[in-house]
């Protein structure tokens, strides 16, 4: 296999690199999948999938088992705000059974997957070598952190303001509604999902690092319902959030997923905007025009990272990130607009 030219390595066999691989075999091309973590991946994730990446989902072949979302809904103490979806239903999936389907679609379309780190990247005018491997592109989606990003020179230096962390665990508890419910605390934000009938996940986000417990504290309606309510994973955490980079594409490297770069968590719509862009990907290495991603990526992202970048800068003002819920309740029509452009 070392002596093969392949069309495309995927760094990373994570969603995002798993999707791009799937894509990949579709549009006729030669894909292999490099990923030295052994079984299924699981990190920590508010785990919604908006109905624009169920879609992304089912076009790849791709269905999870899961819990249905039918929207979000805003609380800050007795306030609550909810906006439907307008465009079909979302889906609430564990990390680890999204995983599971993604691989087992891999399988199915025969892409090879290796536990063969990439550790060394160089370039040549028609492909790029990663050890003993040759392909003519490299799709780096080793995630939040990527060494490929480092490794090529795509990483933005200096150090991120404000930074943030997630941290993420299951309850077996009935889920008391079929949307996303997002509480706001002064400081930070808790995601609940449902995931299946019986299981719920609660994900929190922070500026503050600590730990899960000490985090819920400030959830205190939240924290009651739980109490009963046995824990069914363990702790998962993720951070900082925020991720720069200087660009996406470097010769015949690109970076995918969270390694392409990573506003927040706030808006929920992590998965989507891996799927999107990655089928946005996807139609430039098969067009062979590999410089268009970065604009096509900028473009594809745009409406999410002006969203994120907006609530987050409000959140970031404690004067005006006490007044998003209610505004929330204000103008319904307007939070089911935000909600319904993330959605796409």
């Amino acid at each position: 296999m070392s002596d093969r030219m392949h069309d495309v390595l995927v760094a990373g066999g994570g969603p995002a690199g798993l999707a791009v691989a799937l894509g990949c075999a579709q549009a006729g091309m030669d894909v292999l999948v490099c990923e030295r973590r052994p079984g299924v991946l699981d990190k920590a994730c508010g785990e919604g999938l908006m109905p624009g990446a169920v879609h992304a989902l089912a076009a790849l072949g791709v269905d999870p088992p899961g819990h249905p979302i039918d929207g979000i809904t805003y609380r800050q103490g007795r306030l609550t705000a909810h906006a439907p979806f307008r465009c079909g239903a979302g889906r609430g999936v564990r990390r680890v059974r999204l995983h599971d389907a993604l691989g087992e679609a891999v399988r199915r379309a025969g892409i090879p997957v290796l536990d063969t780190p990439v550790t060394d990247v160089l370039q040549h005018d028609d492909h790029v070598r990663a050890g003993a491997l040759r392909a003519r592109y490299l799709v780096a989606a080793d995630g939040l952190h990527s060494p490929i990003r480092a490794l090529v020179g795509l990483r933005s230096p200096g150090r991120t303001s404000s930074p943030r962390w997630g941290l993420r665990r299951h309850f077996a508890l009935e889920p008391w509604s079929d949307g996303v419910e997002v509480t706001w605390a002064p400081r930070s934000e808790a995601y609940v999902t449902p995931v299946a009938p019986d299981t719920v996940g609660v994900a929190i986000l922070s500026p503050v690092r600590g730990g899960f417990t000490e985090q819920l504290a400030a959830f205190p309606e939240l924290a009651e319902r739980l109490a009963g309510a046995a824990p069914v994973s363990t702790v998962r955490g993720a951070g900082p959030l925020r991720q720069r980079t200087t660009g996406r594409v470097a010769g015949r490297v690109l970076l995918a997923g969270d390694a392409a770069g990573y506003v927040d968590a706030l808006t929920g719509e992590g998965l989507a905007l891996a799927l999107t862009t990655g089928a946005e990907l996807v139609r430039c290495l098969r067009a062979g025009r590999p410089a268009d991603y970065d604009r096509a990526w900028a473009r594809a992202s745009r409406r999410s990272r002006w969203l994120t970048e907006s609530l987050l800068w409000t959140r970031n003002r404690p004067v005006l990130g006490r007044r998003i819920v209610p505004a929330a309740v204000r103008a319904p029509w307007l939070f089911a607009a935000a909600v319904d452009q993330l959605a796409r």
